[in-house]
Protein backbone atom coordinates (compact mmCIF):
# COMPACT_ATOMS: atom_id res chain seq x y z
CA UNK A 1 0.00 0.00 0.00
CA UNK A 2 2.68 2.22 0.78
CA UNK A 3 4.28 1.86 -2.47
CA UNK A 4 1.34 2.81 -4.17
CA UNK A 5 1.31 5.74 -2.01
CA UNK A 6 4.51 6.82 -3.62
CA UNK A 7 3.92 5.90 -7.16
CA UNK A 8 0.75 8.28 -6.59
CA UNK A 9 2.75 11.02 -5.07
CA UNK A 10 5.53 10.70 -7.51
CA UNK A 11 2.67 11.19 -10.41
CA UNK A 12 1.25 14.49 -8.50
CA UNK A 13 4.99 15.57 -8.31
CA UNK A 14 6.27 14.81 -11.53
CA UNK A 15 2.92 16.71 -13.14
CA UNK A 16 3.29 19.92 -10.75
CA UNK A 17 7.04 20.28 -12.14
CA UNK A 18 5.99 19.99 -15.65
CA UNK A 19 3.17 22.28 -15.54
CA UNK A 20 5.43 24.62 -13.12
CA UNK A 21 7.89 25.11 -16.37
CA UNK A 22 5.13 24.95 -18.93
CA UNK A 23 5.24 28.52 -20.85
CA UNK A 24 2.60 30.31 -19.10
CA UNK A 25 1.46 33.23 -21.53
CA UNK A 26 0.85 30.45 -24.69
CA UNK A 27 -1.65 28.77 -21.95
CA UNK A 28 -3.23 31.56 -20.71
CA UNK A 29 -4.49 32.81 -24.01
CA UNK A 30 -5.59 29.71 -25.21
CA UNK A 31 -9.30 28.60 -25.17
CA UNK A 32 -9.40 24.63 -24.60
CA UNK A 33 -13.28 24.78 -25.45
CA UNK A 34 -12.61 26.64 -28.58
CA UNK A 35 -9.47 24.15 -29.39
CA UNK A 36 -11.74 21.22 -29.05
CA UNK A 37 -14.63 22.35 -30.90
CA UNK A 38 -11.91 23.24 -33.39
CA UNK A 39 -10.52 19.81 -33.03
CA UNK A 40 -13.31 17.29 -33.87
CA UNK A 41 -14.33 19.84 -36.78
CA UNK A 42 -17.77 20.96 -35.44
CA UNK A 43 -19.20 23.62 -37.23
CA UNK A 44 -21.45 25.37 -35.49
CA UNK A 45 -22.21 27.84 -38.41
CA UNK A 46 -24.78 26.01 -41.17
CA UNK A 47 -25.27 29.47 -43.50
CA UNK A 48 -24.19 32.95 -43.57
CA UNK A 49 -26.17 35.32 -45.77
CA UNK A 50 -24.87 38.51 -46.53
CA UNK A 51 -26.44 42.17 -47.68
CA UNK A 52 -24.60 44.46 -50.24
CA UNK A 53 -26.25 47.69 -51.21
CA UNK A 54 -25.61 50.30 -53.32
CA UNK A 55 -24.54 52.42 -50.47
CA UNK A 56 -21.91 49.14 -49.40
CA UNK A 57 -19.99 50.06 -52.26
CA UNK A 58 -19.32 53.75 -51.06
CA UNK A 59 -19.02 52.50 -47.28
CA UNK A 60 -17.64 49.02 -47.17
CA UNK A 61 -20.43 48.78 -44.44
CA UNK A 62 -22.52 45.20 -45.63
CA UNK A 63 -25.52 43.63 -43.30
CA UNK A 64 -25.54 40.05 -42.51
CA UNK A 65 -27.10 36.82 -40.63
CA UNK A 66 -26.37 33.66 -40.27
CA UNK A 67 -27.65 30.30 -38.96
CA UNK A 68 -26.16 28.15 -35.76
CA UNK A 69 -26.87 24.57 -34.95
CA UNK A 70 -26.82 23.46 -31.15
CA UNK A 71 -25.54 19.69 -31.54
CA UNK A 72 -26.18 19.64 -27.33
CA UNK A 73 -28.85 18.43 -24.81
CA UNK A 74 -28.89 21.90 -23.28
CA UNK A 75 -29.72 25.19 -24.69
CA UNK A 76 -27.72 28.05 -25.31
CA UNK A 77 -27.90 31.61 -25.48
CA UNK A 78 -25.74 33.48 -27.95
CA UNK A 79 -25.40 37.19 -26.62
CA UNK A 80 -22.23 38.59 -28.72
CA UNK A 81 -20.69 37.21 -31.64
CA UNK A 82 -16.60 39.07 -32.76
CA UNK A 83 -16.20 37.28 -36.25
CA UNK A 84 -13.64 37.65 -39.10
CA UNK A 85 -14.67 36.05 -42.39
CA UNK A 86 -12.76 35.32 -45.74
CA UNK A 87 -11.28 32.85 -47.98
CA UNK A 88 -8.04 31.21 -47.73
CA UNK A 89 -6.63 32.97 -44.78
CA UNK A 90 -7.22 36.56 -46.04
CA UNK A 91 -9.93 38.53 -44.15
CA UNK A 92 -13.02 40.23 -45.86
CA UNK A 93 -15.03 40.69 -43.34
CA UNK A 94 -15.36 41.42 -39.60
CA UNK A 95 -18.03 42.63 -36.94
CA UNK A 96 -18.77 42.35 -33.39
CA UNK A 97 -22.58 41.95 -32.71
CA UNK A 98 -23.86 42.40 -29.33
CA UNK A 99 -27.41 41.25 -29.62
CA UNK A 100 -30.33 43.37 -28.01
CA UNK A 101 -32.37 40.26 -28.40
CA UNK A 102 -29.68 37.24 -27.68
CA UNK A 103 -29.89 34.08 -29.81
CA UNK A 104 -31.78 31.19 -28.02
CA UNK A 105 -30.59 27.75 -30.05
CA UNK A 106 -32.79 24.77 -28.55
CA UNK A 107 -31.88 21.75 -28.01
CA UNK A 108 -30.44 19.63 -31.51
CA UNK A 109 -32.22 23.09 -32.90
CA UNK A 110 -31.11 25.20 -35.86
CA UNK A 111 -31.87 28.86 -35.38
CA UNK A 112 -30.70 32.57 -37.47
CA UNK A 113 -29.34 35.09 -35.85
CA UNK A 114 -31.34 38.04 -37.42
CA UNK A 115 -29.95 40.72 -39.54
CA UNK A 116 -27.50 43.11 -38.16
CA UNK A 117 -25.27 45.68 -40.04
CA UNK A 118 -21.99 47.08 -39.59
CA UNK A 119 -19.92 44.41 -40.65
CA UNK A 120 -17.00 46.22 -42.44
CA UNK A 121 -15.25 44.49 -45.53
CA UNK A 122 -11.76 45.51 -44.66
CA UNK A 123 -10.78 44.79 -48.15
CA UNK A 124 -13.12 47.01 -49.77
CA UNK A 125 -16.72 46.23 -51.35
CA UNK A 126 -14.88 46.31 -54.87
CA UNK A 127 -12.23 44.10 -53.83
CA UNK A 128 -14.63 41.68 -52.44
CA UNK A 129 -17.08 41.37 -54.82
CA UNK A 130 -14.50 38.81 -56.52
CA UNK A 131 -15.49 35.87 -53.64
CA UNK A 132 -19.21 36.09 -53.83
CA UNK A 133 -19.48 33.30 -56.92
CA UNK A 134 -17.25 30.98 -54.29
CA UNK A 135 -20.51 30.81 -52.05
CA UNK A 136 -18.53 30.44 -49.30
CA UNK A 137 -16.79 31.87 -46.31
CA UNK A 138 -14.46 30.51 -44.26
CA UNK A 139 -14.49 31.82 -40.36
CA UNK A 140 -11.00 32.41 -39.66
CA UNK A 141 -11.37 33.79 -35.99
CA UNK A 142 -14.74 34.09 -34.22
CA UNK A 143 -15.06 34.65 -30.32
CA UNK A 144 -18.63 33.51 -29.50
CA UNK A 145 -19.80 34.37 -25.46
CA UNK A 146 -22.43 32.19 -25.05
CA UNK A 147 -24.80 30.92 -21.84
CA UNK A 148 -25.16 27.18 -21.86
CA UNK A 149 -28.16 25.38 -19.86
CA UNK A 150 -30.72 28.45 -20.54
CA UNK A 151 -34.28 28.37 -19.87
CA UNK A 152 -36.23 30.13 -22.90
CA UNK A 153 -32.69 32.04 -23.27
CA UNK A 154 -32.71 33.37 -19.10
CA UNK A 155 -30.10 32.74 -16.73
CA UNK A 156 -27.17 30.24 -18.10
CA UNK A 157 -23.76 29.77 -17.04
CA UNK A 158 -22.01 32.40 -19.40
CA UNK A 159 -18.95 30.58 -21.69
CA UNK A 160 -16.85 32.57 -23.92
CA UNK A 161 -15.52 30.33 -26.38
CA UNK A 162 -13.01 31.60 -28.45
CA UNK A 163 -10.41 31.82 -31.44
CA UNK A 164 -13.06 29.61 -33.31
CA UNK A 165 -12.47 28.55 -36.77
CA UNK A 166 -14.44 26.98 -39.72
CA UNK A 167 -14.09 26.66 -43.45
CA UNK A 168 -16.28 26.29 -46.39
CA UNK A 169 -19.37 27.70 -44.82
CA UNK A 170 -22.43 28.02 -47.59
CA UNK A 171 -23.00 31.90 -48.11
CA UNK A 172 -25.40 33.37 -50.13
CA UNK A 173 -25.06 37.16 -51.19
CA UNK A 174 -27.58 39.13 -52.16
CA UNK A 175 -27.01 42.55 -53.82
CA UNK A 176 -29.82 45.18 -53.45
CA UNK A 177 -28.61 47.84 -56.03
CA UNK A 178 -31.52 50.16 -56.53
Amino acid sequence: MARIGTLFFALVACLLVSVGGAPTADIENRDLIGDVINLIGLGLVTQINAFITLESLENNIISVNFDVKNPLFIELTIDRVVSSAGLNGTVYATFDQTFEKPVVVGIGKTVNSGTFGNVLLVQGALNSLDIIPLGVLDLINTDVYVRAATIKGKLGIPIPIKGLKQKDVPTTYTLTLS
